[in-house]
């Protein structure tokens, strides 16, 4: 499967974006002191609350090359775009860009979307091809992953994608480099998963 990049589009008209319709979320203190088993298993937790690679992860658990469908790219200006009240820290204009992480297979694994500032990200995102994590790999870019917030939430347009029920779990973060924030990124991941990490940990 080819990743497709489809052409920058106009802040006029930037295509839609997947939020979750949240049934609970958490902040920074949840992220911090994490969530009670019951409500997210051990295996969950490190995937959405750690500070390490989604990228990495995913490829560690399924054993197979974790790859980008890129599909959207849009010029949002400094539309705050319905994201995470801290998009307002990344500077603007502003670049939002949206993809599926999958196995070399084709396998939906979770959805992305990040925001960045417009003038910057060719630097960071040299091949857009690639997950932001391999990018900034080959830059030796030093980072700090700032977890913020998670989220329990449906998207029947991710159910759809992920051909998985949810409710689904997301959560959002910042990269930090240099004492600045580089992008916003909010993921959300497949329920698919539950095969490599076991149950999320709600009444399943």
């Amino acid at each position: 499967m080819v990743s497709a990049v489809s052409p920058l589009k106009d802040a006029a008209r930037p295509a839609p974006w997947y939020p979750l319709d949240i049934l609970w979320q958490g902040g920074e203190t949840v992220v911090q002191r994490g969530l009670p088993h019951d409500q997210l298993s051990p295996p969950w937790q490190m995937l959405l609350l750690g500070d390490g690679s989604p990228t990495r992860h995913l490829q560690l658990l399924t054993r197979d090359r974790t790859e980008v469908d890129v599909i959207d790219m849009s010029l949002i200006g400094m539309d705050l775009d319905s994201a995470p009240d801290v998009i307002r820290v990344v500077p603007g204009p502003r670049l939002r860009r949206q993809v599926w992480l999958r196995t070399a297979s084709g396998q939906r694994l979770a959805y992305a979307t990040s925001w960045w500032e417009a003038s910057h990200v060719d630097e960071y995102l040299q091949n857009r091809a690639l997950p932001i994590w391999a990018n900034l790999a080959r830059l030796r870019t030093e980072l700090y992953r700032d977890v913020q917030g998670i989220y329990y939430g449906h998207s029947p347009d991710l159910e759809r994608a992920f051909g998985q029920r949810g409710p689904f779990w997301g959560r959002h973060y910042l990269f930090w480099h240099h004492g600045s924030p580089l992008t916003l990124i909010y993921e959300v991941f497949s329920p698919y998963l539950t095969r490599y990490l076991g149950p999320m940990g709600i009444a399943q």
